[in-house]
């Protein structure tokens, strides 16, 4: 689906691929990784990275939009499939500088409301994620979820939204949230941290994953 995606982000913005270097293809426990990053031109930074272990039983993906130069929020995507359960999350964190209107991505959120949800936990990024985020879990969900993610991504582009005027403001913001994924850890986190150790898990997210360097 990430590919899904990906393709629907190029259809409005160039997408520039780079190389991810010592991160595109990483092995962690039991689980390879394969990472790209890309310049999204008048948008901002994108990365995606999919990894698969357990002898294929497990597959995860993770799509994250930086958005520097449009004052869109920093998004995530995570599909998580395993043991027959296929697992959604898309959220949505506070790096705007002004107010743009979310009535779009809010109406395929609530047209989707059926979806079955997943109770996403207390985390120390609450304060800063939208309502527009969303977590669903389910078995034989793969084509409405599908269906879902390509719809929310679209609004999300599409969203109403101003250039950005002052773009250290914004970077700061995102800075400070990935600050906060490294210093406050998370399963995903703590197992780059284990594996590669904290200073190149600092490298891969910043100039990887975020392009906040």
């Amino acid at each position: 689906m990430t590919d899904k995606l990906i393709s629907i982000i190029g259809n409005k913005y160039k997408l520039v691929e780079s190389s991810a270097g010592e991160f595109e293809d990483l092995k962690v426990k039991a689980m390879r990784f394969h990472i790209k990053k890309y310049e999204a031109e008048g948008l901002g930074h994108v990365s995606l990275m999919k990894a698969k272990g357990f002898f294929g039983l497990m597959k995860m993906d993770s799509l994250i939009i930086n958005p520097i130069y449009v004052d869109l929020p920093l998004l995530s995507y995570d599909r998580i499939l395993a043991m027959g359960n296929d697992t959604l999350i898309i959220e949505a964190y506070d790096t705007l500088e002004g107010k743009p209107d979310f009535s779009n991505v809010s109406k395929t959120v609530n047209k989707y409301n059926y979806l079955p949800k997943r109770d996403p936990g207390k985390h120390w990024y609450d304060s800063i994620k939208l309502d527009c985020s969303v977590s669903f879990k389910g078995k034989k969900m793969t084509d409405k979820f599908d269906l879902f993610s390509a719809e929310y991504f679209k609004a999300y582009l599409d969203m109403k939204a101003e250039k950005v005027n002052n773009i250290q403001y914004k970077t700061e913001k995102t800075v400070s949230y990935v600050e906060g994924l490294l210093k406050n850890g998370g399963p995903s986190t703590d197992v780059f941290k284990k594996e590669l150790g904290e200073e190149k898990t600092r490298k891969l997210f910043e100039d990887v994953l975020f392009g906040i360097k």
